[in-house]
Formats: structure tokens, C-alpha cells, sequence
């Protein structure tokens, strides 16, 4: 696991999106929802079993790391390399 801000930010002035733990969303997950999802933020399915984790971690091939790779788990899992981000709006 790296340092935070060990890479310069992305385009958007964003640092360490991807990387270093797969992060937890709140959308569900559904292996064919994408596949006809609206391009921008989809929610995913209203409900689930599994829980959307994206941005791949240190041990993820490169592919997973690519900011619109995304896979499901259960909403149970516990893992080394899952874990969550804190976010807030800023207006």
C-alpha cells in the first residue's frame, strides 16, 4: 500500500482513485445491467446480493485498475484488499 499522493493527480486534480484496495459503492451489482446502463453514473440495480467494488488494488491486473472496471461481492465480504472511501459533497 502506498503513500497517499504518491502519484500526481489525474485530470480532474483527483489523487489515488485507483489502486490500492478495491473500494466498496452503495449501487448493487448485476452482471447485465451495465450492458444497457446510461453512460453516466449508473445506480445499478434497485436491489442484490452483491455490492459493486471498483478501482482494482495492488494486487489486481491492470485491466482492474482502469476507473470503469468494475465487479461484484457479496455484501458480506471480507478481504485484505476491499475496503471504502469517505466522501462528502462539496458545493
Amino acid at each position: 500500500i502506498l503513500k497517499v499522493g504518491s502519484f500526481p493527480p489525474n485530470n480532474f486534480g483527483l489523487f489515488d482513485i485507483t489502486g490500492n484496495v478495491w473500494e466498496w459503492t452503495s449501487d448493487f451489482y448485476g452482471d447485465d445491467y451495465y450492458k444497457a446502463s446510461p453512460v453516466e453514473n449508473p445506480k445499478g440495480p434497485q436491489s442484490g446480493r452483491f455490492r459493486v467494488i471498483r478501482g482494482g488494488s495492488w494486487h489486481s491486473g491492470a485491466m482492474c485498475v482502469q476507473t470503469y472496471y468494475r465487479n461484484g461481492l457479496p455484501i458480506s465480504w471480507v478481504d485484505f484488499g476491499v475496503g471504502f472511501r469517505c466522501v462528502r459533497n462539496v458545493k
